[in-house]
C-alpha cells in the first residue's frame, strides 16, 4: 500500500510545508496533493513544490471543475507535467453549489456531464489532437464564429493520470468509467462498497476492472495508548463536514454518510450546525464514526486499521499526520509508514 498526504488548505508558511514535502518524500510518501476551496488555489503550490522535489508525485486534489475552461486546464497540466518531468496528476472535482456559485458565480448545472465532458477534452488536447468537439456543454470551436480547431503547441503529454473526486452514485460510476484513479472522501473501509460498487460498475462498463483504478481514500493518523483521549478533537471536523461543506439541499459527503446507515446522526448534525449550534453539532457525533473515518490508537489499532483499508482495496492510503508543529507531523507520518513496511 501506497501512502500519500495533502497540503493544508489555508497554508502561509511555505518555508515548512516545503520541509514537510521533501523530508515526506525522503521517507518514502508516495503522492501530495494540493486541494482548493476558497483560498489558495490548487495549482500554484505544486510548481513551488516540483521545484523542491524529485521523485513524489503531484497532484490536484482537486481542481473545481467547470472554473477554469476545459483548455486551460488541459494546458495547466501539462504546464506542470513538464516542469516536474512527469510527476503530475489531474484531480478534478466538481465542488458544490455553495462555492460554485457563491465564489465563483458559476452556475451549478449537471455537475457530472460538465466533469465527463472536460476530462474528455483535456484528454484530446494532452494527446496532442485538434480540439474539435461536441458536447451538451462545450462544443469547440463554437459554432458560427471564426474560431478554428486547434491543437496544442506544447509537446504531447499523453501519460498524465486524470483522478476524480466522487461521491454520488452516478458519479462514482463515471469515475470508474473514465478515470485512471479516485480520491475517496467520506470514506469508511466498513463500508466501503456504498463506493466500490458504483466504481466497479463503471469500470465493468469501459470493459476493464476496478483493480486497474488507483483508489485514495484515508484520514487522520494519531497514535496514542488512551484512543478515547483522541476522539473528541476530531468530532468538530465531522460536524462541519455533516453540516458545513454543502447547502442544505446539496451536501454530497452528508447523502454519503446516510448511504452508510447513518442517515439519523448525518441530518441531525446537519440541522445543529445550519442552526449555528456547532458545538452541539460537534457532540451528537458518534465516536465509532470518528474511529472508522481515521487512523487512531495503539500501533496494533493502526495496524488493524490498515489492514481494513487494504481488504477494501485502497491501493493508496491518503492521510493527515497529527502533531503539534512539523516534526510531530513526520514523526507521525514515519512511523505510520513503519507499519506499512512491515505489513508487506
Amino acid at each position: 500500500m501506497r501512502v500519500s498526504i495533502s497540503l493544508r488548505l489555508a497554508q502561509t508558511d511555505w518555508a515548512e510545508a516545503s520541509a514537510y514535502v521533501t523530508e515526506a518524500e525522503r521517507l518514502g510518501v508516495h503522492d501530495v496533493w494540493s486541494a482548493e476551496a476558497w483560498g489558495h488555489d490548487a495549482v500554484t503550490p505544486l510548481a513551488f513544490m516540483a521545484a523542491r522535489t524529485s521523485r513524489i508525485r503531484l497532484g490536484t486534489g482537486i481542481i473545481q471543475a467547470g472554473t477554469r475552461t476545459p483548455a486551460l486546464v488541459a494546458m495547466t497540466a501539462m504546464s506542470l507535467a513538464s516542469m516536474s518531468n512527469g510527476r503530475f496528476m489531474l484531480g478534478l472535482g466538481v465542488s458544490g453549489p455553495q462555492v460554485i456559485e457563491g465564489w465563483h458565480g458559476i452556475r451549478f448545472d449537471r455537475p457530472v456531464q460538465r466533469m465527463r465532458e472536460i476530462v474528455e477534452i483535456v484528454r484530446r488536447a494532452i494527446t496532442g489532437e485538434h480540439l474539435a468537439y461536441k458536447g451538451k456543454l462545450y462544443e469547440l470551436p463554437l459554432p458560427g464564429g471564426e474560431g478554428k480547431a486547434i491543437r496544442s503547441a506544447a509537446p504531447p503529454q499523453p501519460g498524465i493520470p486524470i483522478y476524480l473526486a466522487t461521491l454520488s452514485p452516478k458519479s462514482l460510476e463515471m469515475t470508474g468509467e473514465i478515470a485512471d484513479g479516485w480520491l475517496g472522501t467520506s470514506f469508511m473501509p466498513d463500508h466501503a462498497r456504498i463506493f466500490t460498487d458504483h466504481l466497479a460498475a463503471g469500470a465493468t462498463r469501459a470493459g476493464r476492472s476496478l483493480g486497474q483504478l488507483d483508489l485514495q481514500a484515508g484520514g487522520l493518523v494519531s497514535f496514542g495508548d488512551d484512543v478515547l483521549r483522541l476522539i473528541p478533537a476530531r468530532k468538530p471536523g465531522l460536524a462541519f463536514t455533516l453540516g458545513a461543506m454543502g447547502s442544505r439541499q446539496h451536501n454530497f459527503y452528508n447523502e454519503a454518510f446516510r448511504r452508510a446507515g447513518y442517515e439519523d446522526v448525518a441530518v441531525e448534525v446537519q440541522r445543529l450546525w445550519l442552526a449555528g449550534k456547532r458545538e452541539e453539532a460537534a457532540a451528537r457525533v458518534p465516536d465509532e464514526l470518528v474511529l472508522k473515518t481515521n487512523l487512531l490508537g495503539t500501533d496494533a489499532m493502526v495496524r488493524a486499521r490498515l489492514q481494513a483499508y487494504r481488504q477494501a482495496g485502497i491501493t493508496t492510503l491518503r492521510v493527515e499526520p497529527a502533531g503539534d508543529g512539523l516534526q510531530a507531523r513526520l514523526a507521525t507520518l514515519g512511523r505510520l509508514l513503519d507499519l506499512i513496511r512491515a505489513l508487506g
